[in-house]
């Protein structure tokens, strides 16, 4: 990865530090001047992101050292760690956060000053969106998990903040137009409402993150693309089998057996291999592949046929009479 790349992605990481550092003291003066669970629990929200946005960026910083004696393949899972811990931060937030608007609703409370509630909210959406946007950019042109797992968490925190703002505006509104009448209760029902909200991008959060400590393979489309760049060497290469795929953080690794004439050089197929190898690199950043190269006898077992890109009849030919 470049320097200016990691630069990048350190700067926006940093950017995601300072300003949930920012609306968590916001939201919280407020949530307390005010009484407001609902913008204490997005202050809570805030909270869970501002820890999600630290360990975002330890591990962008982490994840672009360089492999070692100790990790031979990098250091790139340090950002699906990342995101999963971040996940896990967001279930217990959300939690907490539906036991004490249960508590708001058995026990109503008067919010005051209600202005002040929806001002903060507006403040935190428009923040969040615009560093949500800035961290999915830099994220997919870098391909970070964990930045977009932090672009995640605000986006879903532009969505909660514009919920509350709606529940609290329509609460003053109610108030003022049927006096006498309270509408409390609208306070705590925002509050559950951002939790399940919390709870679904957690999930989803939780889904990615993991599967990539889990050695997923690659999403579909990058496979079919590594297929095809095999398939165009076709005749020189008879078929493949074994591929076999995984990504750690940003970085994908490839392995896949090729079966070519068994009379091709050495010198030849040394030059194939580099070749292959050169345009899968080409095609995907951050990419290891390694290619075994074997001689094709036509004793073929089903995994092998599954790869096969010879002809039907050619195909047929070498089962009845292999090469020894």
């Amino acid at each position: 990865m470049s320097i200016d790349a990691q630069r990048r992605k350190e700067r926006v990481a940093l950017l995601s530090v300072v300003s949930n550092t920012t609306l968590v003291v916001l939201k919280l003066a407020v949530g307390l001047l005010i009484g407001s669970v609902s913008v204490i629990s997005e202050a809570i929200h805030s909270g869970v992101d501002l820890t999600a946005a630290v360990i975002a960026f330890f591990s962008v910083k982490t994840s672009s050292l360089p492999a070692d004696g100790k990790h031979p393949f990098g250091h790139g899972k340090i950002e699906n760690i990342s995101g999963t811990v971040e996940a896990l931060l967001i279930f217990i937030a959300a939690g907490w956060i539906i036991w004490e608007a249960v508590g708001k609703l058995l026990r109503p409370q008067a919010v005051e000053t209600v202005g002040w509630g929806i001002g903060v909210m507006l403040l935190s959406a428009a923040t969040n969106a615009g560093v949500a946007r800035m961290l999915f950019k830099v994220g997919k042109e870098t391909d970070s998990v964990a930045l977009m797992a932090d672009g995640w968490h605000l986006r879903t925190d532009v969505y909660t903040s514009a919920g509350v703002m709606a529940g609290l505006a329509v609460m003053w509104g109610g108030e003022s137009l049927f006096p006498g009448k309270h509408f409390h209760w609208l306070d705590p029902l925002a509050a559950i409402g951002v939790a399940l909200l919390i709870i679904k991008a957690a999930w989803e959060l939780t889904r990615q993150s993991a599967g990539g400590l889990m050695d997923e393979t690659l999403p579909p489309e990058e496979e079919t693309e590594i297929r095809r760049l095999i398939a165009a060497h076709f005749p020189v290469i008879h078929g493949y089998h074994q591929l076999r795929t995984r990504k750690a953080g940003p970085f994908r690794f490839v392995e896949v057996h090729i079966q070519v004439d068994g009379q091709m050089s050495v010198e030849t197929a040394h030059r194939l291999n580099q070749e292959l190898v050169r345009e899968i690199r080409e095609r995907f950043p951050h990419v290891t592949v390694t290619v075994h190269t074997e001689p094709y006898s036509g004793l073929c077992g089903a995994k092998c046929l599954s790869g096969c890109l010879l002809p039907e009849e050619e195909r047929n030919r070498l089962q009845r009479n292999p090469r020894k």
